[in-house]
């Protein structure tokens, strides 16, 4: 929590060699040449300040050969110049500046042969000036180009490099067949661009050392590729939010440790794949907004089946039939997660670095976009204990299984848009986790099950709208919290947060409250004569 500036005196220490100063509050106008003049000085870290770094242009003096510089969040404008003369650099990290427009052609020449770890994030650059198509550094490990507005085609790493993000950019153009000659990839992310053509078949089967393929959100298309190769140590791929068509490749089974698969908004005709349910370690399986169809069958018995899935979304297809009651009896880890860390745990990979004889911590956390609480949600990051079940706007019938109420960790419950008939089960009430539950849009009927007020304590959103339901709308707890929106579109159902009054002598049916004065008074009258007449038929008779 240090505040101030540095002062001018440090230049007196001649032989520092290293200085970190990362996440204080130090501020003001720091001149980097007053640093430089330190000609011992190799480690240079400012990051997280509030600082304002000049650097001067056209300077003759050389100044510190520096191996590690660290200037995040510096408020930088452009790149320094005195990187020009540095030639013994590993780890460059100006990420989260305010630099604009292309990066120098000069910079294509900055310690080419040394530097390991580069890191341009959250910027505003626009591109490379004159760089060669394969980038010049021939030893980097670390690319992380994330978050600016770089243009043009998608840029080649260097053979040597392990991370490779460029994601959230506008690039354009194809995937060049040159990226599938870096087999030291262990993360390629290159999603949230306006990349297009095909996906190359290389890059299901290029690398022994890939945990992470992300291209989401571009404009690719054609077939998912089918040559997963079988040694393989994939932990994730998220293919989501583009034009890929046809079948989802048995081939996938080969990704033996694979633990997210992300397939959702494409154009894929396929029936369920149960197959994949062979994988043993996969967590989170989306295959939303695509052309699925027909029904989900039950698993054979005594197989095990998705033994790890803790998420699923099959939201926005054309499945029919029941629901798989059968696969509710058997996701095992819905029903009982491991409760013995408290702590929350995230699923990510690890990417730490050496460089220097330092550890670079680094991770490159999974993220997924599903709905919560009826709208969109993207998590930038995914708790391990996250537990969560999207059937919604398909084709379902019948009865909502009472099976579902074996998943007790469950927190997402949406089975909205279908054709379920008969009544809420009160087995949903031994879903005490649950946090949205949306049953909206479909054919339900009978009472809303007492026990879903008194037993569903974190409940933060509930959706029964247009079904067929009746009767006393239950009070208490979470259910006080909930608008008439969450009721609308059952005309049987009476009592708050609806106006429609219950009458409670009469089991809990709603009372003709609008009926006017007029007609409650003609109701009245009949009611007295029909008594009249009962009274003397009664006599007649004794």
């Amino acid at each position: 929590m240090l505040q101030g500036s540095i002062p001018s005196s440090i230049r007196r220490l001649q032989k520092l060699e290293l200085f970190n100063c990362d996440a204080n509050r130090l501020g003001g106008i720091l001149e980097m040449d007053t640093l430089l003049e330190l000609k011992n000085l190799q480690n240079l870290f400012l990051s997280l300040n509030d600082f304002y770094l000049v650097s001067r242009n056209k300077s003759n003096a050389t100044g510190a050969q520096l191996v590690d510089i660290g200037l995040r969040y510096c408020h930088l404008r452009e790149f320094p110049y005195f990187l020009r003369n540095q030639r013994r650099l590993q780890l460059l990290d100006l990420s989260s500046n305010n630099m604009e427009g292309q990066i120098p052609q000069w910079m294509s020449k900055v310690s080419v042969e040394t530097l390991l770890f580069l890191d341009l994030s959250n910027n505003s650059l626009t591109g490379f000036d004159e760089f060669p198509v394969l980038l010049p550094w021939s030893n980097l490990q670390y690319l992380k180009l994330d978050s600016n507005i770089l243009r043009g085609s998608l840029p080649v790493p260097p053979l040597s490099t392990n991370f490779y993000s460029i994601s959230n950019n506008s690039l354009s153009g194809v995937i060049p067949q040159q990226l599938c000659n870096v087999s030291s990839l262990s993360v390629l992310d290159f999603s949230q661009n306006n990349l297009s053509g095909e996906i190359p078949l290389c890059l299901s089967n290029f690398s022994e050392n890939l945990l992470v393929l992300n291209v989401r959100s571009n404009d690719l298309h054609g077939s998912i590729p089918s040559g997963w190769a079988r040694v393989n140590r994939l932990n994730m791929i998220d293919l989501g939010r583009n034009k890929l068509q046809g079948k989802i490749p048995k081939s996938l089974m080969e990704c033996r440790q694979l633990e997210y698969l992300d397939l959702g908004d494409n154009r894929i005709r396929d029936v369920f794949p149960s197959w994949l349910g062979s994988l043993p370690e996969l967590n989170i399986l989306i295959l939303s907004s695509n052309a699925l169809y027909g029904t989900i069958g039950d698993p054979k018995p005594n197989l095990t089946v998705f033994p790890k899935l803790r998420v699923i979304d099959l939201s926005h297809n054309r499945l029919n039939g029941t629901l798989p009651s059968g696969y509710f009896e058997r996701w095992i880890t819905m029903a009982c997660l491991d409760a013995t860390n408290s702590s929350p745990r995230y699923m990510l990979e690890h990417s730490d670095l050496t460089i220097n004889a330092m550890q670079v911590p680094r991770s490159y956390p999974y993220s997924m976009t599903i709905t919560n609480k009826g709208t969109e949600m993207k998590y930038p990051v995914i708790i391990q204990n996250l537990a969560a079940i999207d059937f919604s706007c398909n084709r379902f019938d019948g009865k909502i299984p009472e099976s579902i109420g074996n998943l007790k960790e469950l927190q997402l419950l949406n089975f909205s848009n279908n054709n379920l008939d008969g009544g809420i089960p009160k087995a949903i009430a031994n879903l005490t986790n649950l946090e949205a539950l949306d049953l909206s849009q479909n054919e339900l009927e009978g009472r809303i099950p007492l026990e879903l007020s008194s037993q569903l304590t974190f409940l933060g959103f509930l959706n029964l709208s247009h079904n067929h339901l009746t009767g006393i709308i239950p009070q208490g707890r979470q259910f006080e919290t909930f608008e008439s929106s969450s009721f609308d579109g059952n005309p049987g159902l009476c009592g708050k947060p609806l106006v429609k009054e219950c009458n409670t002598n009469s089991g809990g049916l709603p009372t003709p409250s609008s009926t006017s004065s007029e007609e409650s008074g003609s109701l009245d009258v009949l009611v007295w004569i029909a008594a009249i007449l009962m009274g003397y038929g009664c006599g007649f008779l004794f």
